[in-house]
């Protein structure tokens, strides 16, 4: 596969399938640039090679055709803020208007055209569909990791259409992150897994236990697996259809010498909100009326221990509701080993989604190895899935 570094882009149009799928306030201001900033040094290199910049995105999930809240047109102002260059905008993504203004592109021009998702033909992977975009540009630049799993006109169908395709920075240093840690992980390698269901995670836990040391289980997933043990867990999240197979997952984490590590004890709380009553309780015996929000301070210090003398981490997902101050303390206490570990020579990779934003809320984007941009992509790629929008490149 040919990474944007292969290509000189002088005299072309690049059409650049970006994610700036960002979140918005209700003034319509990003919130969080962060998946904006990241591409901007793929931007940056065609435009610096005497190019011009096409940049395609979807934002949210539109219903029905256009809605003011989900229009690009809100990025444009914190896209020339990151690139320092002014940024023309398309009102669509095909139709004559947008061909004119991507035909009439000088060397050193950015414009970003409206949401794909305004047309059902996106998410469809519709082969016309992707022919109209095709007609933006030269060569075409996936740059979108975190839609990469998702066989789209504009991630996977439009490649087909240009004989020069290639992968920008983004997206081949997240293939490059996510390869070191499956491929040529140095061990004591330990993967944290938490959010709410196993059944999110079940093919990467299976996947991993061939190539972990320790395996640790946080977040709301832990109590199907102390249920399942036969413990009594209160009011807490439990798949009560996935019994059987946490005991699968133990017992072939036992099988395989995996250390499978389960929270001790939780913060619980008497009702799912941020002024609750909160207590510590023992995993086997939550009392009745209580849920766990949290992993409690001896799974802390446990958990601690083992990533702080780990070489390799993989993280996804958090230990428990971190949003809320009184349920952090078990994400904080994990990334701060995190990044004790990384700063001693650990490599950490965070996996996307909520381990992200929760890295992010802690202030660390800077203290770890890499934070990936694509949590679903990231996952089906650590299951052993072929991700469409990669093949696309190859």
């Amino acid at each position: 596969m040919k990474t944007i570094n292969d290509i000189n882009f002088s005299g072309k149009r690049a059409l650049i399938r970006v994610d700036f799928n960002v979140p918005l306030d209700k003034s319509f201001a990003v919130t969080d640039d962060n998946r904006i900033r990241a591409t901007v040094p793929t931007i940056r290199k065609i435009l610096k090679d005497g190019g011009s910049a096409v940049l395609m995105s979807h934002l949210g999930r539109p219903k029905d055709g256009p809605e003011e809240k989900y229009s690009l047109k809100h990025t444009i102002k914190k896209t020339e803020e990151l690139l320092g260059c002014p940024v023309k905008f398309a009102g669509d993504c095909i139709g004559d208007e947008a061909y004119k203004l991507s035909a009439a592109l000088k060397p050193g021009e950015v414009l970003i055209l409206e949401n794909l998702r305004f047309y059902k033909e996106e998410e469809k992977g519709d082969l016309t569909f992707a022919e109209k975009l095709s007609k933006h540009g030269d060569i075409y630049v996936n740059d979108a990791f975190g839609t990469a799993h998702r066989a789209h006109a504009s991630t996977t169908i439009v490649a087909q259409f240009f004989k020069e395709k290639c992968a920008g920075f983004v997206m081949a240093a997240e293939l490059d992150n996510a390869k070191k840690v499956i491929e040529k992980a140095d061990k004591p390698f330990t993967a944290i897994m938490g959010g709410a269901k196993i059944s999110d995670k079940i093919l990467i836990i299976e996947n991993l236990l061939d190539k972990v040391n320790n395996l640790i289980i946080g977040g709301g997933m832990a109590y199907t697996f102390f249920k399942a043990m036969g413990g009594n867990i209160g009011n807490s999240l439990v798949e009560t259809d996935k019994l059987d197979l946490a005991k699968e997952l133990i017992q072939k984490a036992k099988t395989k010498g995996v250390d499978l590590l389960l929270p001790i004890d939780s913060v619980v709380a008497d009702k799912f909100a941020a002024d609750a009553n909160t207590d510590i309780a023992m995993n086997t015996s939550i009392k009745d009326g209580w849920m766990g929000l949290d992993i409690g301070p001896q799974a802390s210090e446990v958990f601690k221990k083992t990533v702080e003398s780990s070489k390799t981490i993989l993280w996804n997902g958090p230990m428990g509701v971190f949003e809320m101050p009184k349920f952090a303390s078990g994400t904080k206490a994990v990334a701060d080993a995190v990044v004790k570990a990384t700063s001693n020579g650990a490599f950490s990779l965070i996996g996307g989604g909520d381990s992200a934003a929760a890295v992010n809320q802690f202030g660390y984007n800077e203290k770890v190895s890499y934070v990936s941009t694509g949590g679903g992509a990231l996952l089906e790629y650590f299951e052993g899935k072929v991700l469409p929008g990669v093949k696309a490149l190859e």
